[in-house]
């Protein structure tokens, strides 16, 4: 009976010890298999982000700095020396006397992401209740999680739309982007009237910081004062103050005099029935799926919009904008900024 006991103990050792095995090393599905995977995604999360980098300072003109690299994507010296071996094994990057140059099969990868990463932030903003201030950080993770084709599905499914919430623009399915345009806010001097264009989301802490003070892509401003301590502007008729670094996260571009809105846009909400006036912009607080709506419907800067009957309650009020006439209540056409307000009379304006 001891000897049976006894057999039966190694034969339950042995059976463990095979199942513990098997686990660890089973093709594919095994431990070490999936740790594998994961340090491949690491690894090619990495490799992404740099190219995302590098492709970030090409496009802007910006000189290409490892140690600001190492810095953005939490790197040693060691793992940088190994990422870019890498990236000029796979031939994807170019090194010469120091300087590193994306090539063109680098160039057309970091677009693939660039557009993969700037569709999902789209897609936050239209299509969930994602804060504002998470939208970067989402959009850092999901994009390394699809492939191309679902990647155009995702586009196809939100209207192909061309700019993210940040203003910039999001490349084709074939790797079409404009050429970059405008300048840092901190390059404006006293008296300049510009539109922001593009808020820049990295540092997530500084982009926080600029959200919170209500600067939004369409957002006119008008500098009072631009010295080494910062820029003071007034915008949407408050007045704010910004030091260099914020201001330099802030692309804008000069308007031209008789282009000029009001420097305190009003709300279409006071706009009354035979005036029409020009749309300014949205603000920031009205996201997801209502903003997009308005969007569609061609609430857009630049498109004039006119108010032409008003429910017998006074809520919604019909407006006419682009050919066609819509309803939009009045917790939303709070949120619409106009300008250049003008009557009109039966197509007329005075």
């Amino acid at each position: 009976m001891g000897n049976f006991l006894h057999a039966l103990v190694w034969v339950s050792i042995f059976a463990l010890l095979v199942v513990f095995l098997s686990w660890v090393l089973w093709p594919e599905k095994g431990l070490l298999a999936k740790l594998k995977k994961m340090g491949a995604h690491r690894q090619r999360v990495l490799l992404e982000d740099a190219l995302k980098y590098l492709y970030d300072c090409e496009y802007k003109g910006a000189a290409f700095k490892p140690e600001n690299l190492l810095h953005n994507l939490d790197l040693s010296q060691e793992q940088w020396n190994r990422l870019s071996r890498r990236l000029q094994s796979l031939e994807l990057v170019s090194s010469e006397n120091g300087t590193y140059m994306l090539t063109e099969a680098g160039r057309s990868y970091a677009l693939r992401v660039i557009r993969r990463h700037r569709l999902w932030e789209r897609y936050l903003a239209d299509e969930t209740g994602l804060p504002h201030t998470e939208w970067h950080t989402q959009a850092d993770y999901l994009e390394h999680t699809l492939s191309g084709e679902d990647i155009d599905k995702l586009a196809a499914r939100i209207g192909n739309p061309a700019f993210d919430p940040h203003g910039d623009p999001i490349p084709t399915a074939s790797g079409e982007l404009p050429t970059h345009k405008g300048k840092p806010l901190s390059g404006l001097k006293e008296g300049d009237v510009a539109r922001i264009i593009h808020i820049e989301d990295e540092p997530v802490e500084i982009y926080r910081q600029l959200a919170m003070k209500g600067l939004y892509p369409g957002l006119q401003v008008h500098v009072l004062k631009s010295d080494e301590e910062g820029i003071t502007f007034a915008a949407d008729g408050e007045e704010r103050t910004l030091i260099p670094p914020f201001a330099r996260q802030v692309t804008v571009e000069t308007v031209a005099a008789e282009k000029v809105a009001c420097l305190k846009p009003e709300r279409l909400s006071s706009l009354k029935i035979g005036e029409k006036a020009e749309v300014v912009g949205i603000s920031p607080h009205l996201q997801g799926p209502q903003r997009r709506r308005l969007m569609d419907l061609g609430i857009v800067p630049g498109q004039r919009i006119s108010a032409i009957i008003q429910s017998a309650s006074g809520d919604p009020v019909g407006y006419r904008i682009m050919g066609t006439t819509i309803g939009i209540r009045r917790n939303q056409s709070d949120q619409i900024f106009i300008g250049n307000k003008e009557k009109e009379y039966y197509g007329h304006t005075e």
